[in-house]
């Protein structure tokens, strides 16, 4: 016989069932309190993805300890372990850390509640470069304020980045494609970009014996004739494309077609069709 008093209490009824929503949600809404107290509400408002994502939390406390840290382990590790983290990273990654992006340069994300959003393909299934506010953050993102000097480009699938510290010249200036180190000791152009999603390519140092070479126009970072890496992303193939003396890229372009890596010496030669150098994606040696 089960006498009445020995009967087990039941949990989850109904009124506890009720309970459930509420509490989970006071408990949400202190978690955020005391982030915000904490942190301050940028951070507050990516609380979220920071919870999911696994990167963010040691790239964001990486960089907002760096007053601490540079003193810790020394300017140079700290550079290699930040690099080493911004390429491990997400576009919400680096919005969180409160760079600037291609929409806005100067300044940190203004729309959490939609950069913070999973990205949304394309109808036509396409990678394509984003400049926010959008879903997944933009796909560029700059450091204005800091003497790294970050620079941070995605491909259009977030699948390959581009990290670049500047350091204020393009003799000090350090490329990472992937978490690779590329031409560490050449004079780097202060930015570059991504060709078919694959190649990332960057003007770097010209020749100094070249007949044509000089200092160049103000506002320009490299002297007046470049030479240029299209790194191969796919095959980690760096092509070190150096000019001849009778190439004089000043303004060199690049496009990639039915499998041809073509140089042209400005974008006057690239519409006529007429290129200062060829040669297959994947050739060795091809620079």
């Amino acid at each position: 016989m089960n006498w009445p008093w020995r009967a087990k209490p039941q949990r989850g009824g109904p009124a506890a069932r009720a309970e459930e929503p509420a509490g989970a949600e006071q408990a949400e809404t202190a978690r955020r309190h005391a982030i915000e107290e904490r942190w301050g509400g940028q951070t507050a408002a990516w609380a979220d993805w920071l919870a999911r994502s696994p990167a963010s939390v040691d790239l964001y406390l990486w960089w907002q300890k760096r007053n601490d840290l540079v003193p810790l382990v020394g300017e140079e590790r700290y550079q290699v372990r930040l690099a080493e983290l911004l390429s491990r990273a997400a576009p919400r990654d680096l919005a969180v850390m409160g760079l600037g992006c291609s929409r806005r340069v100067d300044r940190a994300c203004r729309a959490p509640e939609i950069c913070g959003q999973d990205p949304e393909p394309r109808p036509d299934g396409r990678p394509y470069h984003r400049s926010g506010p959008v879903p997944g953050a933009c796909s560029s993102f700059i450091d204005c304020y800091s003497p790294h000097e970050i620079r941070v480009r995605f491909n259009g699938d977030d699948r390959h980045s581009a990290v670049m510290l500047l350091r204020g010249g393009p003799s000090r200036a350090l490329l990472w494609v992937d978490g690779v180190p590329v031409l560490e000791g050449e004079w780097l152009d202060n930015g570059g970009h991504w060709l078919d999603e694959r190649f990332f390519v960057i003007r770097i140092g010209g020749p100094d014996d070249h007949p044509e070479q000089g200092y160049t126009s103000i506002g320009q970072w490299l002297y007046d004739i470049v030479s240029l890496l299209v790194y191969d992303a796919e095959l980690r193939i760096p092509y070190v494309l150096v000019p001849g003396p009778t190439e004089n890229w000043r303004d060199p372009v690049v496009e990639v077609r039915d499998g041809t890596v073509r140089v042209y010496v400005d974008e006057g030669a690239q519409a006529a069709s007429t290129p200062d150098r060829e040669f297959p994606v994947g050739a060795p040696g091809a620079g």
